[in-house]
């Protein structure tokens, strides 16, 4: 057993735990209401930007998302404030130019962001070392992501020589990132020591409650001296969400591993967001399925949101029938793909796939152009090299893409930029549009005051989903 210490805590409520359970509908104004109480409690973060929450502000709540940054940063004086980036892909659904990471990270730390969790779909460092080294060079804390995932190549000793190197990459610390609540107590024990025993920068775990595992897995990973871990209040906690928070601080109260934090006021501030957990009830918003604990989590291996999206897409053709040969058809999908992890963007290309692959009856009939990308080597190097019969068969003669996939895209902010003048109120604005171009214009317009209702075939079906 590793040396017992204090255990941290990541408070999600402001990102993740909204972005699970309420499709990250949470407005700023909602946000804030609970910050400084956030604030006070001596949290090791407040995950509160990335993510998805740049995509819903612009998409469905006429809100900047920058703004909502600052305005966060304005009253959490003394907690540093944490994002989600999702490497080369920044906060979007397609790999950038460099140039773009860079800007990107740079405006990021500027307006409030003290940590920022970057991490790549299919664990390609290749993908990973522009964000990491933009994030060195403006000084902020590097928290280098594995996405965790289970299949015959993803094993702890994989990991681990995994944590090594992103150690080497200048990482200030690593998030063992386990998206769709895959990671067991024992295993989560084995994995925590292992790494703890290889690399010298603190660790800290991510997982959801989906399988129903979290809490478990939580106690043995901080047995194996992991340093934070990341919980949501309890409203907004459990299902497709975190374990709860004050659950966690007092099953560790008055042990070594205490965190020290006030449960009055931890329940203070759940009494803040329980009426709020009603109304998104109430509106639809929380769909109880995503409350709900399933165990089969383990055996599809499909994250949470994931899940709700497979479920949306079947409804719109009728076909909620079909859900179940759907999750049996992920796991194929996904081996066919060379094993990559699900989670942004891979989750939804193989999903979607999956669901296609269904629908018409016949495996591969239809191939979208996002799964065609991923076998072509678009997102990166996949886990497990894809069989050239396969490829052939999705992508003809075309020539697979061998080396870093930014390596072929020039420079583009300066176009950005150039192409947004008329409305850009800021330079953060050009980054706004790099990421959600239409959707980005629609708020801009909205901004401006002027009536503009966004044509949905604009958005491209990919965009249309809940990123996890």
């Amino acid at each position: 057993m590793a040396e017992k210490k204090a255990v941290k805590i990541t408070e999600t409520v402001l990102r993740d735990a909204h972005q699970s359970l309420i499709a990250t509908r949470m407005t700023t104004e909602q946000i804030l209401g609970a910050v400084e109480k956030l604030d006070g409690v001596g949290y090791q973060s407040l995950e509160a930007w990335g993510g998805a929450t740049f995509d819903a502000c612009l998409r469905f709540l006429n809100e900047d998302p920058w703004e909502r940054l600052r305005k966060i940063k304005d009253k959490a004086k003394n907690t540093p404030l944490q994002m989600l980036f999702r490497g080369q892909n920044i906060l979007g659904y397609r790999h950038y130019a460099d140039d773009v990471v860079e800007y990107f990270v740079q405006k990021s730390i500027a307006n409030g962001i003290d940590i920022i969790r970057i991490f790549d779909a299919l664990n390609d460092v290749r993908n990973l070392k522009t964000a990491i080294s933009a994030t060195i060079k403006e000084k902020g804390h590097v928290q280098a992501a594995i996405s965790y995932t289970i299949s015959p190549v993803h094993t702890n000793e994989s990991f681990i020589k995994l944590a090594k190197q992103l150690e080497e990459m200048g990482a200030s610390s690593i998030c063992i990132k386990d998206m769709a609540g895959l990671l067991t107590p024992y295993v989560a024990y084995e994995l925590v020591s292992g790494m703890k025993s290889a690399i010298k920068i603190p660790i800290q775990l991510h997982t959801h409650y989906t399988s129903g595992e979290a809490s478990m897995t939580y106690l043995k990973a901080i047995e194996a001296g992991v340093d934070v871990v990341d919980c949501a209040i309890s409203p907004m906690a459990l299902g497709t969400s975190q374990p709860p928070t004050e659950s966690i601080v007092a099953a560790f109260k008055g042990t070594p591993y205490d965190t020290g934090y006030d449960l009055n006021l931890l329940t203070e501030i759940a009494d803040y967001f329980r009426p709020l957990r009603e109304k998104y009830l109430a509106d639809g918003l929380m769909n109880t399925k995503a409350l709900s604990v399933d165990v089969n989590t383990l055996k599809y291996q499909v994250p949470g949101g994931m899940l709700s999206n497979l479920i949306s897409q079947l409804k719109e053709q009728g076909k909620e029938d079909k859900f179940q040969d759907v999750l049996k058809e992920v796991p194929r999908v996904r081996e066919d793909a060379g094993y990559p992890p699900l989670v942004t963007p891979t989750s939804q290309i193989v999903g979607t796939q999956a669901v296609l692959n269904v629908v018409t009856g016949e495996r591969y009939k239809m191939v979208t152009k996002e799964f065609r990308g991923l076998v072509k080597g678009e997102y990166g190097k996949t886990p497990v090299e894809i069989s050239d019969e396969f490829r052939k068969k999705i992508i003809g003669n075309e020539k697979p893409i061998t080396k870093r996939p930014a390596d072929d895209i020039p420079n583009e902010l300066d176009k950005f930029k150039g192409e947004i003048r008329e409305y850009a109120e800021q330079d953060e604005d050009a980054l706004s549009y790099a990421l959600f171009g239409p959707v980005a214009i629609k708020y801009f317009k909205y901004r401006q005051g002027q009536k503009y209702k966004i044509d949905p075939d604009m958005v491209n079906a990919e965009e249309k989903t809940h990123p996890i």
